[in-house]
This record gives structure tokens, sequence and C-alpha cells, in this order.
């Protein structure tokens, strides 16, 4: 029995772990998003000040010219963590599923101990039953 509690004790934090990697991954997505969004208003504004719109003409913007490859950089990376995501989905999944079938196992064991525990009681109240019936004879 000590050793399946391990087990479970190491499946659950196991899931949890997941779990957490999961939450990071979305909070990290949701921030590059956030930050996509701001570069994304600080290009407009650079553009409508400086007055040039076209990333090719000579008088284009540094600032806006940089924060174009940063915002390029943040969607490449927001990929790359979304594929994280997924897969990190994909193994929560599985150390769910993992628990969880522990767990069965576990409860599977308890019931056929107390069914063998109430076994054992009823043969004895059987047995004593059995004594009192053979000596009122």
């Amino acid at each position: 029995m000590k050793s399946r509690d391990s087990l479970i004790r190491l499946k659950r934090f196991q899931a949890d772990e997941k779990r957490r990697q999961v939450a990071q991954l979305d909070m990290m997505i949701a921030e590059f998003q956030r930050m996509v969004t701001d570069l994304d208003e600080q290009i407009i504004a650079e553009q409508n000040r400086v007055g040039v719109h076209d990333v090719t003409h000579f008088a284009y913007p540094t600032f806006a010219r940089a924060a174009l490859q940063r915002r390029d950089n943040l969607k490449v990376s927001i990929r790359d963590l979304e594929e994280k995501l997924d897969r990190a989905r994909d193994e929560l999944s599985e150390a769910v599923e993992d628990l969880k079938k522990v767990e069965q196992i576990e409860e599977r064991d308890q019931v056929r101990e107390r069914e063998a525990k109430d076994q054992v009681e009823q043969e004895a109240l059987d047995e004593l039953a059995g004594r009192r019936h053979a000596f009122a004879r």
C-alpha cells in the first residue's frame, strides 16, 4: 500500500506540475500578445507623427523599423510558445489519465479489502449464530 500511496503522490505532483507549465505558457503568450498590440500602436503613432507609412521609404522612422522587427520577433515567439503549449496540454492529459488509472486501481483494491473484511466478519457472525443455535437445542 505504501508504495502505491507514493505512486499516487508522484502522479499528483506530475499532473500539478504540468498544470503549472500550461498556466505559465498561457500567461507568457498573453503577455507577448499584449506587447505586440502595444508595439502596433507605437508603430502607427510613429508613422503618423513622421507622416511616412511606407517601410521601404528612405525617411521611414528608425524607431518604427525597430519596433516592427521586435513585433515580428514576438510573433515568432508566440507561435513557438503555442506549439509548446499544445505539447504541454497533451502531456497534462496523459499525466491526468495516469493519475486516474492509479487512483482507480487503489480504489478497486480498497473495495476488495473491505469486501474481504466484511466476508471474514460475516463468517464469524455466522459461526457465532451457529453456536448459539446449537447451544439452544
